[in-house]
């Protein structure tokens, strides 16, 4: 009868065999403790980055926070209509998996910007808040946050919070599409003597593959430089290769990509 390799054959192995394979289960183990469960207490251990995007695309599939559409499709702030509408604030719902986003935020702010690199963190209204007071509690970091627009009572404020001139200012928000929505919270910050020069998300409209980057680009152009968890491409690959949505779903996506402007008025929904 075949043995497993935690039973007496793995003792009758070579010494130096034996070896590689306790090395290898190890660094197989700790990757994936790494890369799939590193909670917030353990905020200062090395994250597996190259998967990171993987797995932010699978979460947000697996609590339903992508919805593709059925009879009816999104109509964006932007005026433009959608096959597929992702919404990261029902992440928040989910505790396990909240905390595995924003430990992945915070590294990614520690590893791809520097803490030394910003002073404020920012969350834009509404959905933003929330994202950007998680993170600022674990790089230890002031927060403010931004309105859309000046409140019309009390003190009009746009910015709740202190932001001091000459502060650089990094902007936390759950998801970019053309980016001009971060560039309003900008106008804000800057009316106060500071400069936004990075902004974070969970999620962007983007793929690689198809060379779509809006809303990175329009931020390039006001020196703000863009990170992000995950895009399209993470979340079509792993929506296909789990079943999370079909071939056509997948279509409808990549020419809604291809042509976010047009897609509606090539269906036939205006």
């Amino acid at each position: 009868m075949r043995q497993s390799i935690h039973g007496k054959a793995f003792y009758q192995l070579p010494y130096q065999l034996k070896i590689c394979l306790l090395k290898g289960l190890a660094l197989l183990e700790m990757e994936q403790l790494l890369c799939y469960s590193v909670p917030i207490r353990d905020f200062g251990k090395v994250v597996c980055m190259s998967e990171v995007s993987k797995r932010v695309a699978e979460l947000l599939l697996a609590t339903e926070s992508i919805a593709v559409y059925k009879d009816k499709p999104f109509v964006f702030v932007s005026g433009r209509i959608s096959p597929v509408y992702i919404d990261c604030r029902k992440l928040l719902s989910f505790a396990a998996e909240r905390e595995y986003i924003v430990t992945a935020l915070a590294k990614k702010t520690e590893t791809d910007i520097g803490l030394d690199s910003i002073d404020v963190v920012a969350g834009g209204e509404t959905a933003g808040i929330p994202y950007a007071s998680f993170v600022s509690h674990l790089i230890k970091k002031p927060m403010i946050y931004i309105r859309k627009q000046p409140k019309g009572y009390g003190g009009t404020k746009q910015i709740e919070g202190i932001l001091e001139p000459g502060k650089r200012v990094m902007l936390v928000e759950d998801l970019i599409t053309d980016g001009l929505s971060k560039l309003r919270f900008n106008i804000g910050i800057r009316g106060a003597g500071a400069k936004m020069t990075h902004c974070l998300c969970v999620f962007d409209y983007a793929s690689d593959r198809l060379n779509q980057h809006e809303g990175k680009i329009n931020l390039a152009k006001n020196d703000i430089a863009l990170h992000v968890l995950a895009n399209w491409d993470d979340v079509l690959d792993t929506g296909l290769s789990k079943s999370y949505f079909s071939e056509e779903s997948s279509k409808q996506i990549i020419d809604f990509l291809q042509d976010p402007e047009n897609w509606g008025r090539t269906m036939g929904f205006v």
